[in-house]
């Protein structure tokens, strides 16, 4: 199984694209897609859309796992996260993946095994669980555990016990 993880972000939406085959999961290409301060929130939307695009593309992942939107105390800070999340979820859904997605808290669960699990403890477990030679930046690491939480869950839910959380 392969699948593309999003934690997306106007300014630094993180990604990861992870396999797994047999008992062994390995991460085959992660990072951030940054959008320079100077660029107008249209063209993020653009970048990411058409980063997205190509990583489907390039790594022809089965499905797309998405992090939930968190809760914010700012309308406006939801609104540019809700636009970030739907330009890369558009490019998943129009590419004929199947969507998932999981709550921060649930991912932070499953990679380090507390749910207010600090961005720090998850980038070291992500390098700990993935054998990674470097820890990967936050927003890379957040996308990392995504993906590891979608494995997570559609082995448990393979065997009965739980629902994938599919939008």
């Amino acid at each position: 199984m392969r699948v593309l993880a999003i934690d997306p972000s106007l300014r630094g939406t993180g990604y990861a694209v992870l396999e797994k085959s047999g008992g062994h999961t390995r991460a085959l290409e992660f990072g951030t897609i940054k959008n320079a301060a100077s660029l107008l929130p249209s063209g993020c939307l653009v970048a990411i859309h058409e980063r997205v695009v190509d990583l489907i593309a390039r790594h022809q992942p089965e499905c797309a796992a998405f992090e939930a939107v968190i809760f914010v105390q700012s309308y406006r800070t939801a609104i540019t996260l809700g636009a970030a999340r739907g330009a890369a979820l558009l490019a998943a859904a129009g590419r004929g993946l199947a969507v998932y997605e999981y709550a921060p808290r649930r991912v932070k669960q499953a990679v380090v095994g507390r749910g207010g699990a600090q961005k720090e403890q998850v980038a070291f477990m992500i390098r700990a669980l993935l054998g990674l030679t470097e820890t990967p930046s936050a927003d890379a690491a957040d996308a990392l555990a995504v993906g590891l939480t979608h494995f997570q869950v559609a082995e448990t839910a393979g065997r009965g016990a739980a629902v994938l959380e599919r939008i």
